[in-house]
């Protein structure tokens, strides 16, 4: 079926009775950045979401708190600390891949995670400095032993329940090099596996996972594949350390369970559901929805991300499909099949940042979808977050006026 254009998509959603949009934020709202602690949010994008209150949620692998958190940037785009939690204008919804849940005033909670895992987490981002400092000197024989530890340093993201390593800086020192940048990522999954079995170690070993992102879909033992470097695309930049459970997929029905609460006075999937205890399965998730949730009080829903992935695979009888967003808007639109509901996938263009990534420029969408791709993109914005963020106004404004 013909895509519909921004335009013909506002249209359709300004008079939606019961909608939820339910939005990625890097690469969406934000243009992908090599260092996260740049990154700037537009305040009228605040402003839009704040008017879309109860209409609105996020679904994101960064974090809401912290330095590193999302709460910062609506701070300094507002220009006031206080007002946001004063006027609820903090972005309500799931972060760290769904064990992160926070209301529109910064309320925020981990629910389903217990101390001793709090407590790994905390040490993480220590270890895995201690343990690029084992292996990056084999990798980046040219630095001193000073200027790889700041390397190091850069490279590990301290946030709270989801830790993370970032190549991107690194990928700076060896540009165009892409055995190198190879090397790296196998080198950065090697450390990671380690860190998995030192929290086995201590009694950890059904707690955590790793995500990758980008990613080439799951292999046979349910991990997630490494996107490797190639001319024009870095692949893999990030791995996180990932509660188990903090996938988007069970996060989706933790934000329906709560709009459909909202909206109607009860949680059909009980008032504790959390994705530590949903299903993992993306057939088991929508089996539970289409089992407590009826059809009629489903919401239309508008998935928005930038990062689905599609790579042939290496004996060309098939293909290779991931990326982080991939998996929500999978089941966002199989629930729109199943309820009648014609749910909306927006892809968003993050190539304009700093990150290589595949471009729609071209419309062939190489890199990111296939002819053969389950996943339907209702619509594209290929100029990226500025156009994602003024279509996103115009929606507001419309629906407030409406």
């Amino acid at each position: 079926m013909p895509r519909l254009t921004p335009d013909q998509l506002l249209q359709e959603l300004t008079g939606a009775e019961d909608l939820l949009i339910v939005q990625d934020l890097d690469g969406v709202c934000m243009q992908l950045v090599k260092d996260p602690l740049t990154r700037r949010m537009d305040p009228s994008y605040v402003d839009a979401v704040a008017a879309l209150d109860g209409q609105f949620v996020v679904l994101t692998n960064g974090e809401h708190e912290g330095r590193r958190g999302v709460n910062r940037l609506v701070e300094q785009a507002l220009g006031n600390s206080d007002l946001p939690r004063h006027e609820g204008r903090y972005l309500p919804g799931l972060a760290a891949g769904g064990v992160q849940l926070q209301d529109r005033f910064g309320d925020l909670s981990h629910p389903g995670v217990s101390p001793a895992e709090m407590a790994f987490l905390a040490a993480a981002p220590t270890r895995m400095e201690a343990l690029l400092m084992e292996r990056l000197p084999g990798l980046l024989p040219q630095l001193g032993v000073d200027d790889l530890a700041e390397v190091a340093k850069a490279a590990v993201l301290d946030t709270q329940v989801s830790p993370t390593i970032n190549l991107n800086g690194i990928f700076e020192l060896v540009p165009a090099d892409v055995s190198t940048q190879q090397a790296l990522q196998t080198m950065l999954s090697e450390l990671m596996h380690q860190l998995l079995a030192e929290a086995a170690g201590q009694g950890l070993e059904e707690s955590f996972f790793l995500h990758v992102a980008p990613n080439l879909g799951r292999d046979a033992q349910g991990q997630e594949r490494i996107k490797p470097a190639a001319a024009g695309d870095v692949g893999t930049t990030d791995i996180q350390f990932m509660l188990t459970g903090s996938i988007k997929e069970a996060g989706l029905l933790v934000l329906l369970n709560q709009h459909i609460q909202r909206r109607w006075g009860e949680s059909p999937l009980g008032e504790t559901f959390n994705v530590r205890t949903a299903p993992h399965d993306p057939e088991a998730l929508l089996a539970l929805v289409q089992q407590r949730i009826p059809a009629e009080r489903m919401p239309l829903l508008v998935g928005v991300g930038d990062t689905v992935t599609s790579t042939a695979s290496a004996d060309g009888t098939g293909w290779l499909r991931g990326g982080s967003d991939r998996g929500f808007l999978n089941l966002l639109q199989d629930l729109g099949a199943w309820c009648g509901r014609s749910n909306r996938v927006v892809l968003v263009d993050s190539s304009h940042g700093e990150v290589d990534r595949p471009s729609h420029a071209d419309r062939t969408l190489r890199g990111i979808t296939d002819p053969e791709d389950p996943l339907r993109i209702d619509t594209l914005m290929p100029d990226g977050p500025e156009q994602y963020i003024a279509w996103f106004r115009q929606l507001s404004e419309r629906r407030r006026v409406g």
